[in-house]
């Protein structure tokens, strides 16, 4: 096998329900490697159905890291796990020169191989305008503000959650540029190399596992887990899909059939999305789900030689 650089993290992106885990568990069993997962609603110990949080076999399989580690009580960003993966790869490259990250989180993934972009300090008073705004007229008001400011954004980010789409309209707006003209700064020097390897099918077979997927939680018991979640139902953390739908359920606003429906349409809808992030990056290798993980292993090995 020829021979790989010295400090390597090998990236797995794709949508939601392609098959991320699967493959990361092969490759980190193939080269001994430790996981580090970069999905940001996996972090949090009280929810496991709806963030698909690898089962007890999976853990098993291979030494995971930043699995259900923070509380949903706990205050804990983008910025926050830039530090600590960081510091825990660096860690990790001391007993093994490679390590597998996985995750569909753009944002999460992107902190980690180049470094968080930088942004102006803009004036409090937007951001309060903005929180008024969003009580008073409801998301769709912020979302529709954001498409006019900057349609690329809208695409993009999280669209679904608050936080995010005031995140960007205070930039456009204390700015006065959009807020994506912000994500082009220069890549943070790493000293580590990334190979970031993608999985991808077939929209309509996407779109078919996350169905079966969702139907599955379901299964498992993700009434009962949202149930218990209901109380805290404002924190940050619990504005996630799967969860937010069924707290709609449980106050009477929807009926449970359409709750599903509709979790199934926001994870289908939050898919595109990932892809839209992922594609922008031409250094991403795509393969499709059904990929011998062998021939990804060579890939690896034969294009990242020293």
């Amino acid at each position: 096998m020829p021979k790989i650089y010295p400090k390597i993290v090998i990236s797995v992106v794709g949508p939601t329900a392609i098959g991320k885990t699967a493959l990361s568990i092969k490759l980190a069993q193939h080269f001994k490697a430790k996981i580090i997962s970069a999905d940001s609603r996996q972090f949090y110990k009280e929810m496991s159905i709806g963030t698909a949080v690898p089962s007890l076999e999976e853990l098993n399989a291979a030494p995971h890291h930043f699995i259900q580690h923070k509380s949903i009580d706990e205050n804990y960003n983008v910025g926050d796990f830039e530090r600590d993966a960081i510091s825990k790869i660096k860690e990790l490259h001391k007993d093994n020169p490679i390590v597998i990250m996985v995750g569909g989180s753009g944002l999460y993934v992107k902190a980690v191989t180049k470094g968080l972009d930088y942004f102006p300090e803009v004036d409090s008073n937007i951001r309060e305008n903005l929180n008024l705004q969003l009580e008073k007229e409801g998301l769709n008001t912020l979302q529709e503000q954001l498409n006019l400011l900057d349609p690329e954004a809208f695409k993009t980010i999280a669209v679904d959650n608050p936080q995010r789409v005031i995140r960007a309209l205070e930039i456009c707006i204390g700015t006065g540029k959009p807020y994506t003209s912000f994500l082009t700064n220069p890549e943070k020097n790493r000293d580590f190399k990334t190979i970031s390897i993608g999985l991808n099918a077939e929209r309509s077979v996407i779109y078919d596992r996350i169905n079966q997927r969702v139907d599955l939680m379901i299964e498992n018991g993700l009434l009962e887990e949202a149930k218990a979640l209901l109380p805290k139902k404002h924190l940050n953390a619990l504005n996630t899909v799967g969860y937010k739908e069924l707290f709609e359920y449980f106050e009477g606003n929807d009926s449970l059939d359409f709750a599903v429906s509709e979790i199934k349409k926001n994870t289908r809808r939050f898919a595109k999305r990932q892809l839209t992030w992922f594609r922008k990056d031409d250094a991403i290798k795509w393969f499709d789900y059904k990929t011998d993980a062998n021939a990804i292993i060579q890939y690896i090995a034969s294009n990242h030689q020293k």
